[in-house]
């Protein structure tokens, strides 16, 4: 199986993380989350927190590590909606890690994301700052996703289990498993028991599986999306910067706007540990039309009159329609003017393998994969 490779337009000089970096990095994490992975806003926090204690972090090429290196993912798990009311502590990622370096009698080399999006995207930092290690510049999705097997590690055979979860009160375990299924089945259980969310510590590799198993670049890839955003609105067209930065790279560049309009119906609530509902957006430009995004964390399917335009595993992201901030499933509220965008995924996750473990019919859909660019072409 081939590796992932990097998008082109995130090749540029590795370096490190400052506090400076984090506001254009979290907004980037949070459009490629499509909805999920998160609030943002509280991760950033945390990183700045960390940074300023620690120093800055060290962003690492996979290529650079060494075989024998150690890597451990680490991420959040639960319900997005719960985090906004259950702050995260800020120690509980830390004690995950340490429980999983416990079990398996190896201290960390380096720390990688498990995916890209919002608050996951920023908990490596913090703990890459507080550690002293550098992280990788990538993550295990290339987007983010609500379920353990969900991944590119998975993809490529590192095992899920042992898996070490922690919460806020100080309380961790640690998760044997078969597979990721079972250690999905597992941990949420896990996290409804401990009060919506965690911290957890999985999939540990070698650098030589972090060499095939990561999606690359999509730190730096991140870190451009915001700031082209962020550059857009100072020239007053932050959705031109934006797809101008997404037809620039190698595999995020099927880029599309979907719809424009207003949210006016909502349905939203917290099942099993998940996010899940769907939100139905109507024209603003005076046409008759209608858009309908279905999520389960992440937003998954999205439909205009009907007819499918956007499924998982490409990227669909709903953002303010003004600023082009994008807006997490937990922050969409009946009333908010937004765009919807949607971008083609990263070839491997569009494998016949790939599509098994996060395709439409992982979620229940009753349809095929089709790409972003065709579905509107």
């Amino acid at each position: 199986m081939s590796r992932p490779s990097p998008p082109a337009a995130a090749r540029s000089r590795l370096g490190e993380i400052r506090v400076d970096d984090l506001e254009d990095l979290a907004r980037g994490a949070a459009f490629l989350g499509t909805g999920g992975g998160g609030d943002p806003y509280l991760g950033r926090l945390v990183a700045e927190q960390m940074i300023e204690a620690h120093g800055p972090v060290e962003l690492l090429d996979v290529d650079r590590l060494p075989d024998h290196a150690q890597v451990y993912p680490v991420a959040m798990m639960g319900a997005p909606t719960v985090m906004l009311e259950k702050l995260i502590a800020g120690t509980e990622i830390g004690r995950a890690l340490e429980a999983l370096e416990r079990r398996l009698g190896r201290k960390a080399d380096a720390i990688v994301s498990g995916e890209i999006g919002g608050l996951n995207s920023l908990i490596p930092i913090q703990l890459a700052a507080e550690r002293g290690l550098p992280l990788l510049d990538g993550d295990g999705m290339g987007r983010a996703f609500p379920e353990l097997p969900m991944t590119t590690f998975n993809l490529h055979g590192v095992a899920c289990a042992p898996m070490a979860v922690a919460n806020e009160r100080g309380e961790a375990e640690i998760i044997e498993a078969a597979d990721a299924a079972a250690a999905e089945t597992v941990a949420r259980g896990v996290v409804m028991r401990m009060g919506g969310q965690l911290s957890m510590a999985c999939y540990a590799m070698s650098g030589a599986q972090a060499k095939h198993a990561v999606v690359r670049g999509t730190i730096s890839l991140a870190l451009a999306i915001g700031r082209a955003i962020a550059q857009g609105r100072h020239c007053g067209d932050p959705f031109a910067a934006l797809l101008k930065c997404l037809r620039a790279t190698q595999y995020y560049s099927q880029a599309y706007v979907l719809f424009d309009g207003m949210i006016v119906d909502l349905i939203r609530e917290t099942r099993r540990g998940f996010a899940i509902g769907r939100a139905v957006i109507e024209s603003s430009a005076g046409a008759a039309g209608r858009l309908e995004v279905e999520f389960q964390n992440e937003n998954l399917l999205a439909s205009v009159n009907g007819e499918v335009r956007a499924t998982v595993p490409d990227l669909i992201s709903v953002l303010d329609r003004d600023s082009a901030e994008p807006i997490t499933t937990e922050r969409l509220r009946y009333g908010q003017r937004v765009k919807v965008l949607a971008v083609s995924a990263a070839p491997i996750m569009r494998s016949a393998a790939a599509l098994r473990l996060f395709g439409p019919a992982a979620f229940g859909y009753a349809l095929d994969f089709r790409p972003v660019e065709e579905l509107n072409a």
